[in-house]
């Protein structure tokens, strides 16, 4: 796997658990890593940007996803699917190095491999 690739699926894990245990990110990041013992620093720095990106833009990348999602709540959508969307927009919007399909073909495979079987369409 792709170390880029790679850094999503712990960015998407961190963001998953800090959000059903309800602790903050920077928190959940660091002990998720501690407990990972993953040793790679290009995976772990790209993980690190995403995740933090995320919490510090959240309440915009809410309201973008809120804004587009016709016939859905956040709120009621799955954990899983809710964070893959929030990656996926936090790239869109403030990873302009990163070209646009690129961030959209890693969301879908995320939400292939980690969402059910609605998740990616």
């Amino acid at each position: 796997m792709r170390k880029r690739s790679l850094a999503r699926e712990h960015a998407l894990k961190i963001l998953y658990q800090a959000e059903i245990i309800k602790r903050d990110i920077p928190f959940t990041f660091d002990q998720y890593w501690h407990d990972k013992g993953e040793s790679d620093e290009t995976v772990l720095s790209f993980a690190k940007f995403l995740t933090m990106g995320v919490e510090k833009n959240c309440p915009d990348i809410d309201e973008k996803i809120s804004k587009y999602a016709t016939n859905w709540q956040l709120k009621r959508m799955a954990v899983i699917d809710r964070n893959v969307l929030r990656l996926g927009v936090f790239e869109l919007l403030y990873a302009e190095e990163i070209p646009p399909k690129v961030s959209i073909n890693e969301s879908v495979e995320l939400a292939k491999k980690y969402g059910d079987l609605e998740s990616s369409k």
